[in-house]
């Protein structure tokens, strides 16, 4: 696959008036047709002056802590090309101004990629840790991500592997769950309600048309209120129920403590203490505390991990043939750290 490494095969790029979607294909990145166009001009002129081929170390490092994520597929992306990477697993905490990644060899072999590295890095680092923010307030309840209709396709298996990555117990979307080794998690939508018409109707044909290892987890926002109608499926379902769950829209005040309070305490009443409560819509590490203390199970968030900021990523050069550099403002050569390990 051929690189595109000067102005002439920018210009000879040709994007099909056709094209179904404009999201980028992996070959398009693969060949760097996703940088920035300065580093192609880069390269063309390091080539006339017969410099493109200096080795250099390069350090990569964030604005600000999270969770490391985007690793593996920086790894692939350089998989073919002469150099050494040094940095920090896939799923690492890090500091800010923390030495990442530390990567060696020809300007040549990696120079023209530096976008797509920081590219890959900062979203699936910034996904990640908004991931991990959310693990740390729900503990040991499992939370799933939500999130892929709030992103483009093209990136959502992205998004959602890496709130995998931060500690999401699992993914919605068919392809990023896959990605993680994992199967996708989830029910049905209200859709299925509303066409049936009756929630334990269509709590009913859930239970007869899914397979066994489908979790009668239900929806009982649709109709009535929450905790009549969790009663009523319960009723309709017994033992094979395993949760019910709320997702009550912003427009009738979200999903409350003191709804999930009342709908625990109902359904323990009845007997139907096995119910697990799971709850979505608009999730924060705060809310979830403050259902959990009150009976919430388990979560599905979706804005929260999806809306998430990319971590700002920094690509310096730190030697030129062994000689320490920094631009002004940085310090020469290589700043140390331990925590580091050879990935390639």
């Amino acid at each position: 696959m051929e690189v595109m490494d000067s102005l002439a095969k920018v210009r000879q790029l040709q994007v099909a008036p056709d094209r179904q979607f404009y999201s980028a294909q992996h070959d398009e990145i693969a060949i760097g047709a996703t940088t920035d166009i300065y580093f192609v001009r880069t390269y063309e002129i390091l080539k006339a002056l017969g410099k493109v081929d200096t080795i250099v170390t390069a350090e990569i490092f964030p604005r600000r802590a999270g969770i490391l994520c985007g690793v593996n597929e920086v790894l692939e992306l350089l998989r073919e090309k002469r150099v050494t990477i040094w940095g920090l697993p896939e799923g690492s905490t890090f500091s800010p101004k923390e030495v990442v990644m530390r990567i060696q060899g020809p300007y040549s072999e990696f120079g023209l990629f530096e976008t797509t590295i920081l590219g890959m890095l900062a979203s699936s680092s910034g996904w990640a840790t908004a991931a991990r923010e959310i693990k740390e307030a729900a503990g040991e309840h499992p939370f799933f991500c939500f999130g892929a209709r709030h992103v483009h396709p093209a990136v959502a298996p992205v998004m959602e592997r890496a709130a995998i990555i931060g500690g999401a117990s699992g993914a919605s979307c068919i392809l990023a769950a896959k990605l993680a080794g994992q199967e996708p998690q989830g029910t049905v939508p209200h859709a299925i309600f509303l066409i049936i018409g009756d929630t334990v109707e269509g709590a009913l044909a859930y239970h007869r048309f899914m397979p066994p290892d489908a979790k009668r987890t239900i929806l009982v926002d649709t109709f009535k209120d929450e905790a009549e109608e969790a009663l009523r499926v319960a009723e309709a379902l017994g033992p094979a129920l395993a949760g019910v769950r709320l997702d009550t829209p912003s427009e009738r005040g979200g999903v409350t403590p003191e709804l999930v309070r009342e709908v625990r305490y109902r359904l323990d009443a009845a007997g139907f203490n096995h119910v697990r409560i799971f709850v979505s819509g608009g999730l924060t590490p705060e809310r979830i505390r403050a259902l959990i203390e009150v009976g919430a199970d388990a979560f599905g968030v979706g804005s929260y991990i999806s809306g998430a900021a990319p971590i700002d990523m920094t690509m310096d050069l730190k030697e030129v043939e062994g000689r320490p550099v920094a631009k002004r403002g940085r310090l020469p050569g290589i700043i140390p750290n331990p925590r580091l390990e050879k990935l390639k």
